[in-house]
């Protein structure tokens, strides 16, 4: 297997990965705690503009997620992505260590600086980017 052909696997499979465990916490937000669930969980965090943010996480979490997935708008969802778990990390996580098991911040680390890297790399030539080319379509590489 050629390099570029295991980069593209690899981003493919980090895509999905990360792109699934996002779907799941945005349709938790949306669908399992509802809008106002959210709203209300934030507000007892003490996280700023509490409506608003509830709102926002949801959104690019759920939307976020689904655009790894299906590799398309990469960079823009990775962007995203990554500030809502710098936002999650400076308002919710960071005094509580790094174990997740004590609220603490490996889980909102992990997924932002994987989405950052998704960012910075593209999709690769297995996704939607590529496939439609342009802006953010991946260029491939021998």
């Amino acid at each position: 297997m050629k390099s570029s052909a295991f980069r593209d696997l690899a981003i493919l499979v980090a895509r999905i990965g990360l792109g699934v465990v996002f779907v799941a916490h945005g349709w938790q937000k949306f669908f399992t705690y509802g809008i106002s669930g959210t709203q209300a969980s934030f507000e007892q965090m003490g996280v700023p503009l509490h409506d608003v943010s509830a709102i926002f996480a949801a959104a690019v979490e759920l939307g976020g997620g689904i655009l790894l997935i299906a590799g398309l708008l990469t960079p823009i969802a990775g962007i995203l992505l990554f500030v809502d778990m710098l936002g999650a990390f400076f308002t919710v996580h960071y005094d509580q260590g790094v174990f997740v098991g004590q609220g603490g911040y490996e889980l909102v680390v992990a997924l932002g600086v994987g989405s950052l890297l998704l960012a910075a790399t593209g999709a690769g030539r297995i996704s939607l980017d590529a496939l439609v080319g342009g802006r953010f379509g991946a260029k491939a590489t021998v």
